[in-house]
């Protein structure tokens, strides 16, 4: 254990902050068993969460992959998590669990809804 790796164990701007990690952005137990979760910022999976529905194309890069080092998806957006999105192919059928880790940018066919705080419609 090197003790003196982190020898100024401040944050840029202020204190360390107090609690547990990530406690601000757990949500509570009540949250939690009604499945209301707080507002968040606009992430990517909230842009595409208010977009479920609507038909784009989802430009991927693979890149430890030689056969499928770029690839487009085309589909409707069924559903997007904080690490995937779940894109359906009217074309072909087929249903396709993405990781946004591989996703480079979204084009949309038609206007997109977006807002900087997330609201999930009830």
């Amino acid at each position: 254990m090197n003790n003196n790796y982190y020898p100024n164990q401040m944050f840029p701007g202020g204190a360390m902050p107090s609690g547990t990690p990530n406690q601000q952005l757990a949500p509570s137990i009540e949250q939690s068993m009604t499945g209301m979760l707080p507002s968040e910022q606009s992430y990517i999976e909230n842009i595409l969460r208010l977009n479920k529905g609507k038909v784009a194309k989802f430009y991927m890069s693979f890149p430890d992959s030689v056969e499928w080092r770029d690839r487009v998806f085309h589909g409707i957006i069924e559903a997007a998590g904080r690490d995937h999105i779940i894109v359906s192919d009217p074309n072909t059928g087929l249903w396709h669990l993405l990781r946004i880790i591989y996703l480079d940018y979204v084009d949309f066919e038609e206007p997109i809804n977006y807002s900087p705080i997330f609201s999930p419609a009830k």
